[in-house]
Formats: C-alpha cells, structure tokens, sequence
C-alpha cells in the first residue's frame, strides 16, 4: 500500500529544492509517481490548498524575507531567485497578496501580511509532519555569553526586531560567520497575550556586551546537559519538531527541565543559504 504522507514530503521537498526553477503540475506528478489529475486533487486535499497557491506563496514569502534583510539585492534580483521570469511579473504577484509593491514593502512593511502568509504556510507543515519523530541527542554545553535584543510584543513586529537587530550585528562587526546566532523563546504565540510575548534575538560575544542605545542586554546560556534536535529546512517547520519534542521525547525520556528556556542556535541561515538548506539546532535545558 502506497504511503501517501511520504509521497507529499517528496513533492514538498521537490518545491524546497526548487523554488528558482518552473515548477509544474506535470513536473510535481512525476515526483509523486500520480497522474496530475489525481496529483492536484490530492495535494489539495492533505495540505488544504492547490499546490499552484502552495507554491507562489513560498516564493512570495522567500522574496519578502530578502527585501526586508538583504537591502544590498537589487529588486530584479530577487525577482530571479523567487522563480520570476522579470520584476514586473513579480511585482504584480507581490502585489496581489502584499498590496504593495516590492520597493514600497521594502520601505514600509505591512507586518501583518507577512505574519499572515509565515502562518499559513506553518500551519500546512503542521499538518503535513503531524506524527513527527524528532532524532533526539543529548549534549553538554558550556556558557555561553550572549548579547541580545529582547523582543516583546505582538509576534507580529517581530520582523521589526530583527531588522534592527540585523542592523547593530553589521554595525559592530559580530557577522554569522564568525559569530554564533541564537533565539531564546520564552513564550508559546498560541497561548500567550499579543503584548506580553518575549522572543529573544542573540549573539554569542567574547564578554559581556550592552548597548543601551540599541536596546542590547547581556545574558547567558547556563552550562549544563540539553536535548537537541537539528532541523533541516524552512522554518515553516520548527513549530512541528517544538511540539513533537515536548509531546512525544520528553515525556518518555524520564528527565526533568531545567528552568531556563527552549532556544534555537540557527547554524545556517536563509538567506545567506537556501531555505531547504537551512539548519537550525533546537536545544531543550534538562536538569542535571
């Protein structure tokens, strides 16, 4: 019997790696091995929406992250890599579900479009690695000094955040490259007020760093033994692998949390690779 949840990882995996490329009913039925009347029907059905939609929201919301943390590419440029054959096909695409232009978008972010197309396109992954098994490994870690940017506030300005977090890393010369990148993650969106959201944008540092005027703190991850699962990918996908690490490892693992929050070490990033080849490690603090 043919598993129809390994066949949609394929054609989703298929759209990832290439997302630049035409990407075509035909081209995806052969990836599934369906004929394309029965491909669409079925994409449709397991991740609620044509995969027509699927796919230029993907491009669409790769396009926005590069217009707002990449201002060194050109329009056109990100037109290319968004799978646009030119910027004024692109451009009216974006329109469409921005209601701006790119350069307008650029300069003035309508910050809840963009959090409305991250969630749906989060909520189809949710549905799409539901039954997720995460690869567990334990490790231990010593501290870490951080300098960080502390968000707070509706999930939907976070984007704001990390554009003037971006902007002060450049500033004082703490690259990815040679600076280790860090999210600390303190409350759930779901279930959490709009206004007492925290979300933390981080840096590791040689010693401890403040800078009041861009609103930089100083902080530690404590030395200690974590669960860590390393997640390749969007991050469309990291809601899934929170919740299979907390309702499915952990309380089977027989180990007690430390009180100190889940957080992300993102060891490649989009888009300074692709977004399939993103990697993200998620770390969960246990007790020793």
């Amino acid at each position: 019997m043919t598993d129809y949840q390994d066949v949609l990882n394929r054609v989703l995996d298929a759209i990832d790696c290439n997302l630049e490329q035409s990407l075509t009913v035909a081209q995806l039925s052969k990836v599934a091995c369906l004929s394309p009347f029965h491909f669409h029907r079925l994409f449709s059905s397991m991740l609620g929406m044509p995969v027509n939609v699927y796919i230029r929201q993907r491009r669409l919301k790769q396009a926005a992250y590069q217009l707002l943390y990449r201002q060194d590419h050109c329009v056109t440029d990100i037109a290319f890599a968004a799978g646009y054959q030119n910027a004024e096909s692109f451009s009216r695409a974006f329109r469409q579900v921005f209601g701006v232009s790119p350069t307008a978008f650029r300069v003035n972010p309508n910050w809840e479009h963009w959090q409305s197309l991250h969630q749906s396109l989060s909520m189809v992954r949710k549905k799409n690695m539901s039954e997720l098994s995460p690869q567990v490994e334990m490790v231990e870690l010593p501290e870490i000094q951080l300098a960080v940017l502390e968000h707070k506030g509706d999930p939907v300005t976070l984007g704001a955040s990390i554009q003037r977090f971006i902007a002060w890393r450049k500033s004082v010369g703490l690259r990815p490259d040679i600076s280790r990148t860090f999210n600390l993650l303190y409350d759930d969106p779901e279930s959490t007020s709009p206004d007492e959201y925290r979300f933390d944008l981080a840096v590791e540092v040689k010693q401890s760093m403040t800078d009041d005027a861009a609103g930089i703190v100083s902080k530690t991850i404590p030395a200690g033994r974590y669960a860590r699962v390393r997640h390749i990918g969007s991050d469309d996908g990291l809601v899934c692998v929170v919740q299979a690490l907390y309702g499915r490892w952990f309380p089977e693992s027989g180990e007690s949390l430390a009180d100190f929050p889940l957080f992300f070490e993102r060891v490649r990033f989009f888009p300074d690779v692709a977004e399939h080849e993103a990697v993200t490690d998620i770390y969960l603090p246990l007790k020793s």
